[in-house]
């Protein structure tokens, strides 16, 4: 039986490393500041501003508008193809998704999105995220 010749190569398994996905630490679709503040963050606790559903719940990180992922409905989809805001962040584990680059963004490496993972991650757990104890 003659070996396989599609073995995968470095740039086919770019962002990918032992099963898991690793996040860009760059995306161009970010605008220099995030109009986000806590008085702007929504309750983490909203309902998808479109079908209600309170299942995978994502935060527009532009207008701060909820809506659910892409296996409920699909609204914050919906919502980044609409209004071209590319960026949102996902209520149930603080992960932050580009809909144009199609991956997830490293929230601590981004400097646009770290106090904003800071503020949801503290209005989640009651403490600030471990890293933001360590000075820069």
């Amino acid at each position: 039986m003659a070996a396989s010749s599609s073995a995968a190569t470095p740039s086919d398994m770019e962002g990918y490393s032992s099963g898991y996905v690793l996040p860009l630490t760059y995306c161009p679709h970010l605008p220099a500041e995030l109009p986000f503040s806590p008085s702007s963050c929504p309750d983490l606790g909203m309902p998808c501003h479109r079908c209600g559903s309170f299942q995978e719940n994502w935060v527009c990180l532009v207008c701060q508008i909820v809506g659910c992922g892409r296996y409920i409905n699909g609204d914050m989809l919906a919502h980044s193809q609409s209004t071209d805001h590319a960026v949102a962040m996902s209520f149930s584990d603080l992960s932050v998704w580009c809909f144009k680059c199609d991956a997830y963004l490293d929230a601590e490496a981004i400097h646009q999105l770290r106090s904003i993972f800071t503020l949801i991650y503290t209005k989640k757990f009651g403490e600030s995220p471990p890293q933001a104890h360590q000075s820069s």
